[in-house]
């Protein structure tokens, strides 16, 4: 930590822009495998508080083709997390072998009228389900991916705030002082008088992970609990 925090991240700024650190940590995050409290840990907000460090969190396999071209091209160091239950999935590939995606440019999933779900990596999936099942409710939700959660988006994500007037953020990171408390706070300061409801984050519950798959399921978020908190908001 000391290496990327101290070092990495500021050596550009240090140097008043002569120096390039083009280098991207990959690594991975999130639960689901019953691997207990050491690896099941969810750390980017931890990374996401240090300027100088780019942050990026794909979905699925396109989007992390295109934003690993991006991130390997970029002369800053670049914080690259995958969730380890999205690798045995089969995605569709890129539509071609040059695809690039810009860091700092969200996707809006699935459009609606009635409430923005931003949500990042796995979480993606699960609110997608959701939407499958709350559509049966005349619930309409949009869901938002980041993919970058530095550089973030933030006209994506302010203008779908604008046109539903409800936000909810999905993160498999435990809540306390997670990405979507800065969502939250982003929103709050350009999007506040758009808002028809308080925007609510549904993340981790404040806990190390749990070995049992049973206790593992309760802490995180699922479809289950997805629905309940949008049909609450609704």
């Amino acid at each position: 930590m000391d290496q990327i925090i101290n070092q990495a991240a500021k050596m550009r700024y240090m140097f008043g822009g002569k120096a390039k650190v083009p280098m991207v940590i990959m690594t991975q995050g999130g639960a689901g495998k019953g691997n207990a409290a050491h690896h099941s840990q969810s750390f980017e907000s931890f990374f996401m508080h240090v300027p100088g460090l780019k942050v990026v969190m794909p979905s699925c396999a396109s989007d992390a083709k295109g934003l690993l071209k991006s991130s390997i091209r970029d002369d800053n160091p670049v914080i690259f997390i995958q969730h380890k239950l999205l690798f045995p999935i089969e995605f569709p590939g890129p539509r071609s072998n040059d695809a690039v995606v810009p860091l700092g440019s969200a996707n809006v999933c699935k459009t609606g009228r009635d409430i923005t779900v931003l949500a990042t990596s796995r979480m993606v999936h699960l609110c997608l389900e959701a939407a499958k099942v709350i559509a049966a409710d005349g619930i309409d939700i949009e869901v938002v991916d980041p993919r970058t959660l530095f550089p973030l988006d933030t006209d994506s994500i302010i203008n779908s705030v604008k046109k539903t007037g409800k936000l909810l953020v999905v993160h498999e990171a435990n809540t306390r002082n997670g990405f979507g408390s800065e969502i939250v706070r982003m929103i709050c300061e350009t999007a506040f008088d758009y808002l028809d409801h308080q925007p609510l984050v549904l993340g981790g519950k404040n806990t190390p992970v749990p070995y049992s798959y049973i206790l593992e399921d309760a802490v995180i978020p699922n479809t289950k609990t997805i629905i309940d908190t949008i049909r609450r908001m609704i």
